[in-house]
């Protein structure tokens, strides 16, 4: 059979958040107890850019993949082989990193924050804010969304598309820390290089997403937020240690530990807890990694071929 090609249109039509949530939790699970695996970013410099490449197997499944973009190309591409057939789909992946991304946040909100968690604050207003804002409205019931962006305009104009979206309260709100107090969950989605608010503004019991920043270099909370944090999960550890920014300041500093550093997929299978007390203030990072992407890609794969959909390949 040959492999085939997906364009953006048809995995908006094919990936759902509620789908694309399973499929994480899934692969997540998996590679709890061995029947997934992660390779975290590799950047090679090329002609004064960075060619990325990223890869993810889910052996349990049969699916093997990598996303590869940068180095001067347009756009981003999963590429996904499948035991036994070999190469079988290439998928254009913008809005797939979109959707894998918001439920990447959505999977730790599950498993993290507490169960009557109902208030979020969204530092971001870009096309990432939307999804983490679907995904965690489909585990959480939310009552209202403050969010916050530095143009007043942008920030109000994304207020008004969410509400119409999610049949939610989405309201713009004029500074950072009125996205952070007195909500239960608040996500950061922007790509600052500084922190985004005051670390002190987080209520006990908050569930922290920072799901923006992956280079080193970069932090979207400070060293406060982070070392008020009692449990402390990550995508993938090996990731984290190249890219987290947030972890790696705090950690150089002394304020926290890699040891007291868990990967998501244990508490989502269930083998430890997300939050140890209604109190604590809980902190998922996340890196994005290749196994979201296979993930969410051989998803897409199934349900084109169930569809009869995508371009064969002259390959």
């Amino acid at each position: 059979m040959a492999a085939i090609y997906l364009d953006e249109a048809e995995v908006r039509e094919l990936l759902d958040m509620d789908s694309c949530l399973a499929a994480l939790e899934e692969a997540f699970r998996d590679e709890a107890v061995g029947g997934a695996a992660n390779l975290p970013r590799r950047r090679i410099p090329f002609q004064g850019r960075r060619f990325q490449l990223m890869a993810g197997s889910m052996t349990t499944k049969g699916y093997l993949g990598f996303k590869a973009y940068g180095g001067g190309g347009r756009g981003q591409d999963v590429t996904i082989y499948k035991a036994g057939e070999g190469l079988v789909a290439f998928i254009r992946s913008g809005r797939l990193g979109q959707m894998r991304t918001g439920a990447a946040s959505g999977l730790a909100t599950k498993y993290m924050a507490r169960a009557d968690a109902s208030r979020l604050g969204c530092i971001g207003t870009g096309n990432q804010a939307e999804t983490q804002i679907e995904a965690i409205s489909r585990v959480r019931k939310l009552d209202s969304v403050h969010v916050y962006s530095r143009d007043p305009e942008k920030r109000e104009a994304f207020a008004a598309k969410m509400s119409a979206m999610l049949e939610l309260d989405v309201r713009p709100v004029p500074s950072p820390e009125d996205a952070v107090r007195g909500r239960d969950l608040v996500v950061t989605i922007t790509n600052s290089s500084q922190p985004v608010f005051d670390g002190k503004a987080l209520e006990p019991g908050t569930h922290v997403n920072a799901a923006g920043g992956n280079v080193r270099i970069s932090r979207e909370l400070d060293e406060v937020a982070v070392s008020r944090a009692g449990t402390i999960a990550v995508d993938d550890l090996g990731a984290a240690e190249l890219e987290s920014g947030d972890l790696l300041w705090a950690i150089e500093r002394g304020m926290v530990a890699w040891e007291k550093i868990y990967p998501l997929a244990p508490i989502v299978a269930g083998l430890m807890p997300g939050r140890r007390s209604d109190d604590e203030i809980t902190l998922f990072e996340s890196q994005g990694i290749g196994l979201e992407d296979v993930a969410a890609g051989s998803l897409v794969y199934e349900r084109a071929r169930e569809r009869g959909m995508g371009i064969p390949l002259p390959f």
